[in-house]
């Protein structure tokens, strides 16, 4: 009987969810926080067929008359949040073959169906920038995705460009991950790193060359190299090069190869970056932090601070935050700005390293980071304030769609965890046990 019951239930939410994409949603009587602009304490969100249609106040947004209202009293609505680095979805890199392999595409060892993309979607996460591993100077390609849900395939939470191409960037990293004392294939030191990686852009330079002076003509094509293509992606500026790095001096080392060579950078963690932040600045390049607990685990990330982000916001460096999942578990995605301005950032940018800078660094910021018209419908609703350690996320909404509920036992679970939160092929909550494979 309680399965039946269940089966009800469980048509009726999908009629109401298909109702829903076609018929207008409102969300009114909430104060509504748009990155972009001031908050609105009586505020109203639109949203139809997966897009934002108005955002404003109740005298500003006119409601269709087949709207379904939903009155949000009380609560706080925002944009769904950004993780520029996470590595959720028990994704693959590199191998320990080589310490460059640009070839390796994240896009063929990802798990759709992992527990961990429901988790990031109960912190309020929408958007994440999905890296392979930092143990190499290249460990291969990264992969933007929308936490859509039901993806059967990994194709499901794929993010295009408008030319219809995979959207990613490629994960470089330098310091002590990729350093394999005692010789090998592998840097034994910090500047040898410096050195592969430059012969490899040297070498994707002249692999460029070849092809633009082959022209039409395909007898004088090089031969086709993978690696060098996605190399030949960063050189021109399709693919965004995110760069793990820590010390202060590793931080300038990848600056310097920017420098070079051309590409476009993303700093990645930067725990010294409060050393050089004018010299970040003065490169003009954007800088995704993260803030841990208990820092330690490496001596290159004994001198990390809190004040990194402020002294960021101080020197004019686009600052965004990551979750490095699970070095940060995703869930508590918001305490990152909570600690930030706590150790002296603003509360505005704070928000917006949450939000709308991430959305920059993956070149998103048309679509997604900020509550505007014409952008994807991807928000959460809060049950207070972003930055207090009180306030949980209640809802998650994907591209017009609800990914997550927190009045939803199954969702409740992942959220605050317990038995059975990060079981990939079935989740239950105690009142439910015994309903899979057997007759309770």
């Amino acid at each position: 009987m309680k399965k039946l019951f269940l089966s009800i239930i469980a048509v009726g939410l999908f009629a109401v969810a298909a109702d829903a994409q076609q018929r207008p949603i409102a969300y009114i009587n909430a104060k509504i926080i748009p990155i972009v602009g001031e908050p609105i304490e009586q505020g109203v969100l639109l949203v139809q067929n997966g897009k934002i249609v108005a955002v404003g106040d109740a005298a500003t947004v006119k409601l269709p008359p087949d709207a379904i209202i939903v009155d949000a009293k009380g609560k706080v609505i925002m944009p769904g949040l950004v993780d520029s680095h996470s590595h959720v979805g028990e994704g693959s890199g590199a191998d320990g073959s080589s310490p460059i392999q640009p070839d390796v595409r994240l896009l063929d060892g990802l798990n759709v169906r992992s527990s961990s993309l429901q988790r990031a979607q109960s912190g309020g996460l929408t958007t994440v920038n999905v890296m392979p591993g930092s143990g190499h100077l290249d460990s291969g390609q990264t992969l933007y995705i929308k936490l859509r849900d039901d993806a059967v395939k990994v194709d499901d939470i794929l993010i295009y460009d408008a030319a219809g191409k995979i959207m990613g960037g490629i994960k470089f990293a330098n310091g002590t991950n990729p350093i394999r004392p005692g010789g090998g294939t592998f840097p034994g030191t910090r500047a040898k790193s410096a050195a592969l990686v430059r012969d490899q852009f040297i070498k994707a330079q002249d692999y460029r060359d070849k092809i633009k002076k082959a022209g039409t003509d395909a007898t004088k094509l090089p031969a086709r190299d993978l690696a060098m293509e996605a190399l030949v992606e960063a050189l021109d500026g399709k693919r965004m090069v995110h760069f793990h790095t820590h010390r202060a001096d590793d931080i300038m080392t990848a600056i310097r190869l920017q420098k070079e060579f051309g590409f476009r950078l993303v700093l990645q963690h930067v725990s010294e970056a409060w050393k050089v932040a004018d010299e970040i600045a003065k490169a003009k390049v954007p800088a995704s932090i993260i803030f841990i607990d208990s820092p330690g685990g490496k001596l290159e990330t004994m001198d990390v601070y809190a004040i990194n982000a402020a002294a960021l916001e101080k020197a004019g460096v686009l600052t965004g935050f990551h979750t490095d999942d699970g070095i940060t578990d995703s869930r508590w995605f918001l305490r990152s700005a909570g600690m930030a301005v706590r150790a002296g950032m603003s509360r505005e940018k704070a928000l917006y390293a949450l939000t709308m800078a991430n959305a920059i660094m993956l070149d998103l910021d048309k679509r997604i980071g900020s509550l505007e018209k014409g952008k994807d419908a991807d928000f959460i609703v809060l049950s207070g304030d972003p930055l207090s350690i009180y306030s949980h996320v209640l809802e998650t909404w994907v591209e017009g769609k609800k990914v997550f509920d927190r009045s939803d036992p199954a969702d409740y679970l992942i959220q605050v965890g317990g038995n059975g939160a990060t079981t990939d092929r079935t989740m239950h909550t105690d009142c439910f046990d015994g309903d899979i494979g057997g007759e309770n």
